[in-house]
């Protein structure tokens, strides 16, 4: 077994996973039961793309995987999964099913366990992932899913309408798959969706969005984009999204942003399908979209809004402390990101920095070295010390007018000079 296995080399995967892998295979094989590697981490060696995790399917019973290795986590027993940890690495290891009775379009009410591993990847999605590669290095590939991929095709095992229905977020993987690969979809996989799609508002938000982060992510989200709404797919979400009408600049915007930059992505999505700031805040909370994410995308919307609205006239000053007030506002992280934002659009051929150029932004927001009411050289009980005054809400409107001058480079940030323009502030406005 072990000349078998040098056999087998793997291009795409990280030696210490391929190794703790073929290790658990060896093993599960040495007493007897087959076992394979499938699915994803077979599809992506076979293309040449990076082996992110290896899953192992097998025919002995979940309950005997777990007497063969030292370290098993019972992760999903019932549906015939534990987790072996090999050389510190996790593998799922799964035992051969077949399954029936997605009551929710999404889970199945029975499980039962097959001998054969042809059984299992009948079940599968796409053909693509109903393949197995054993250590030996010999294929079982009853559907010619390498056939598919060679031909640049995402097809169903099977009758594709009973494949949605079993499971209706495989029809956002389809499109995220096609999208991310540059595949076609089968004439009768997309027939499947558009007979079943409105079994898609079964499945929740949070599935649908990671999905769709995968989509936005990848290196053709336009195509993944043009494809759901061709389908539909976009209006039949538990939260439907509104993509029918939509700016084109922004929209194409969105493939000159590089992919880790996820979240101006999304916001070039969500601005180019004219949702505003408050409408978006609704729709990432129903989208599941994390805090610190959600507060990225609508100060980057509420960024865009405010300066486009606010902007006025040519003089060059009047920009240079709006921009001021908007960097201080949002913060300096927001204020760069929505500036490469800027830059996205612009190579679109629309202009929308209200005649103030992005390198004379990128510049003032440099000379900005007071970002913050922590960055003043005068703290609120310092403030009312030099004063003898009680607090109020006073001194937050003096401390925010100091921050404001200050940033702005119209005070220098020294204690006695702050203290000094705040007596002036205060004397002004009693007048």
């Amino acid at each position: 077994m072990t000349e078998q296995y040098h056999n087998i080399v793997w291009q795409c995967a990280d030696s210490e996973m391929a190794s703790g892998s073929a290790e658990i295979i060896r093993t599960l094989n040495d007493h007897g039961y087959e076992a394979y590697w499938v699915g994803g981490c077979v599809r992506d060696e076979y293309m040449g793309r990076k082996v992110s995790d290896m899953d192992i399917t097998t025919s002995a019973l979940p309950e005997i995987t777990s007497t063969l290795f030292p370290k098993v986590i019972p992760t999903g027993i019932k549906h015939g999964t534990v987790t072996v940890i090999e050389k510190g690495q996790p593998f799922e290891v799964t035992t051969y099913r077949v399954e029936s009775g997605y009551e929710d379009h999404r889970h199945p009410t029975q499980v039962v366990f097959v001998s054969q591993v042809e059984e299992d990847l009948r079940r599968r999605d796409f053909t693509m992932n109903a393949m197995a590669l054993g250590i030996d290095g010999v294929w079982v590939d009853p559907f010619e899913g390498r056939r598919d991929i060679d031909s640049h095709i995402i097809r169903c095992v099977g009758d594709a309408k009973v494949r949605f229905r079993e499971d209706a977020l495989r029809m956002i993987r389809c499109i995220r798959f096609a999208s991310i690969f540059g595949f076609s979809i089968a004439k009768d996989t997309w027939k499947g969706i558009l007979a079943v799609r409105d079994t898609l508002s079964w499945i929740a938000m949070e599935r649908i969005r990671s999905e769709l982060d995968k989509m936005m992510a990848g290196p053709d989200p336009l195509r993944g984009l043009e494809l759901l709404k061709q389908s539909g797919l976009h209006s039949r979400m538990k939260v439907p999204f509104p993509y029918e009408n939509n700016d084109p600049n922004m929209i194409h915007a969105i493939s000159v942003i590089e992919s880790a930059q996820l979240d101006v992505r999304w916001t070039l999505l969500i601005h180019g399908c004219g949702i505003t700031s408050m409408e978006a805040d609704k729709l990432l909370r129903e989208w599941t979209f994390s805090n610190r994410r959600r507060e990225m995308i609508l100060g980057l919307l509420s960024l865009q809004e405010a300066w486009v609205t606010e902007s006025r006239g040519d003089d060059l000053e009047s920009h240079r402390l709006q921009w001021i007030n908007a960097v201080l506002k949002h913060g300096a992280e927001i204020a760069e990101t929505w500036l490469n934002m800027q830059e996205a659009i612009q190579s679109t051929g629309k202009l929308c920095v209200c005649g103030v150029s992005i390198e004379q932004m990128r510049l003032w927001l440099e000379d900005i070295q007071v970002r913050s009411l922590k960055d003043l050289n005068l703290t609120g009980n310092e403030l009312l010390q030099a004063l003898n005054r009680r607090g109020g809400p006073w001194m937050g409107k003096v401390l925010q007018e100091l921050l404001v001058k200050s940033a702005a480079g119209f005070i220098p940030n020294d204690r006695d000079a702050l203290i000094e323009e705040a007596k002036r502030v205060i004397k002004h406005e009693e007048q």
